[in-house]
């Protein structure tokens, strides 16, 4: 068979059999592209598959370079080019190919992390264990990602005889080169260090409530060098990941998302306490903010002029503990000024 096509391209000048075969190549390889995700988009309307989805979403754009030039490499020896120009457009397609096949691996990562994550939802009520894979899930990702490309560089430059002969240079003095880069990449190799600890310590994980500098916010990304936290009024703080491993800070949801919220009430002396306590509890109970773990009021101080009472509310987690609090602040406040109005705030002085 490769005989009568060898024997059919010799009756063309060889610049019309070369364009003809590169273009037969590039043409077929389209096909296959088009035919294959025809078949995943059949097949994902029968079954609702999410691997067909996602393939199709993430991997169409970069099949319709690979496939055709991976086609190309089979075929090109049939292109009847001298020695040079077949080497020229030999390396062309090569690197052409890596290229392109570094680009499906990369979108073959995130086909995986779709999967990954249709089993895993941050958005059920006890996320802990699912906020812990996608931490570790979103910094192996970047990891697999940048040794795609370095890899694929590699190789590209590696294919030239001149950048070997560079490299086979240079590795003799991989000592002194290796120092000089240490210092220079001193705090980019503390970031990359720390990512690998916060990654599989993890003192904090995407998606957990922090409060740093004073902000309080939610982890929305871990990249390689910083943390990015989206902060209750919807800005976004940039810090390193140095920051984390170096400096404290409040991580409220490091093994459960519950919390308990507190309430300040300074009224007079007069106030009576226990009305307030049952008032309390009849809120709480009607409140479907509440949790029911702790729901307590108490005198904690004496002040010159009133008493400091504290309520402990808790519930389910901190956006939720914030509306209980404000709940609770308002409604006892209602409470005092209906029925107690003379306990409020109030300064006496002695005229005589």
């Amino acid at each position: 068979m490769e005989e009568r096509i060898i024997r059919f391209l010799d009756l063309f000048p060889d610049e019309i059999t070369t364009l003809v075969v590169i273009g037969a190549a590039l043409l077929g390889g389209w096909l296959i592209k088009v035919g294959l995700l025809a078949a995943l988009r059949v097949y994902e309307r029968r079954t609702g598959s999410l691997a067909a989805r996602s393939v199709r979403r993430h991997l169409g754009r970069a099949l319709t370079f690979f496939v055709p030039l991976l086609l190309l490499s089979v075929v090109l020896p049939l292109a009847p080019l001298s020695p040079k120009p077949f080497e020229v457009v030999r390396r062309a397609v090569e690197i052409s190919l890596i290229i392109s096949f570094a680009w499906v691996l990369v979108r073959t990562v995130s086909v995986l992390e779709d999967l990954v994550l249709d089993h895993y939802h941050l958005d059920q009520d006890n996320n802990l264990a699912v906020r812990k894979l996608l931490t570790q899930l979103q910094f192996v990702k970047k990891i697999a990602v940048s040794l795609i490309f370095f890899v694929a560089a590699a190789l590209v430059l590696m294919s030239f005889a001149t950048v070997r002969r560079i490299g086979t240079g240079l590795l003799t003095s991989a000592g002194i080169a290796s120092v000089i880069v240490g210092f220079a990449a001193q705090r980019s190799l503390g970031n990359l260090l720390a990512g690998f600890q916060i990654a599989f310590t993890q003192p904090l994980r995407i998606d957990d409530v922090l409060v740093v500098e004073g902000e309080y916010g939610r982890v929305e990304e871990i990249t390689f060098t910083n943390v990015v936290m989206r902060l209750w009024d919807e800005r976004r703080l940039v810090l390193p990941l140095t920051y984390f491993i170096e400096k404290p800070f409040q991580n409220w949801t490091r093994t459960s998302s519950q919390l308990t919220g507190t309430v300040f009430l300074y009224l007079d002396y007069s106030v009576p306490v226990e009305a307030l306590r049952t008032e309390l509890q009849r809120l709480l109970a009607a409140s479907p903010h509440w949790d029911q773990r702790t729901g307590v009021l108490q005198v904690t101080d004496v002040k010159e002029h009133t008493l400091e009472l504290r309520v402990l509310v808790s519930a389910a987690d901190a956006p939720t503990t914030f509306d209980l609090r404000c709940e609770m602040r308002e409604k006892l406040v209602a409470f005092v000024q209906q029925n107690y109005p003379e306990c409020l705030p109030k300064t006496r002085a002695v005229l005589g």
